[in-house]
């Protein structure tokens, strides 16, 4: 009587515990933990419409929840985010560097600007010198040809000039003269012109004019 209990407690643990093997493995293969063969499946399938449920596949699973797929996307995701920086970066350099290319440009051509203005500055200052230069030379012949001459043949050379050559010619006679230590012809060459004209002269010759070309 007591081996037919025993052996009844036996039958019952090992048909509980298959009970929950089965049921343990019904519940992961739902989950999708685990893949029951597809032989196993045909006996399964039933078990799962008795309880009103749908078994997961390794396909279903993976495709509803794409973790290795998403990891990826991520990192996709990261790098064209950062190659976008990347790019945002270089055109902001190109910009910058346009920008400070056209600042050269135009202190550059500031610089050629003023370059040719000092050499149109300098060009006239030179030409004007060599003006002067030359009327300084033509002066001094003039003054020195006059003083060679009688008194009267060079005052008929200076009654022919203009008001402010005559002028220029006295004052580098005088300015010869005072050089030399010898006497000037000035005063005596006055006296031989006409009164008019000499009072002319000499009112000029006083407030002395920095025009060339003043008239009275």
């Amino acid at each position: 009587m007591a081996g037919s209990s025993s052996i009844g407690k036996t039958i019952v643990l090992i048909l509980l515990i298959a009970i929950l093997a089965i049921g343990g493995l019904l519940w992961f293969d739902f989950l999708g933990l685990i893949n029951i063969k597809n032989v196993t499946r045909p006996i399964l399938t039933p078990v799962y419409r008795l309880f009103h449920l749908e078994p997961q596949t390794s396909t279903t699973s993976t495709s509803t929840k794409p973790l290795f797929a998403d990891l990826d996307q991520d990192r996709l995701d990261k790098q064209r985010e950062s190659l976008e920086i990347f790019q945002q970066e270089l055109e902001k350099r190109e910009s910058d560097t346009e920008i400070l290319e056209k600042k050269n440009e135009q202190i550059a051509q500031e610089l050629e600007d003023r370059e040719k203005s000092l050499e149109e500055r300098e060009k006239t200052f030179n030409n004007e010198k060599k003006k002067y230069d030359d009327k300084e030379r033509n002066i001094v012949q003039i003054a020195a040809n006059l003083e060679g001459m009688q008194p009267r043949a060079a005052v008929e050379i200076l009654n022919k000039m203009d008001d402010q050559l005559v002028i220029d010619v006295l004052r580098k006679v005088e300015e010869r003269a005072q050089a030399n230590n010898v006497a000037s012809m000035v005063a005596y060459w006055l006296s031989l012109m006409e009164p008019e004209r000499a009072a002319t002269i000499q009112r000029k010759m006083a407030v002395k004019p920095l025009s060339l070309d003043e008239d009275d």
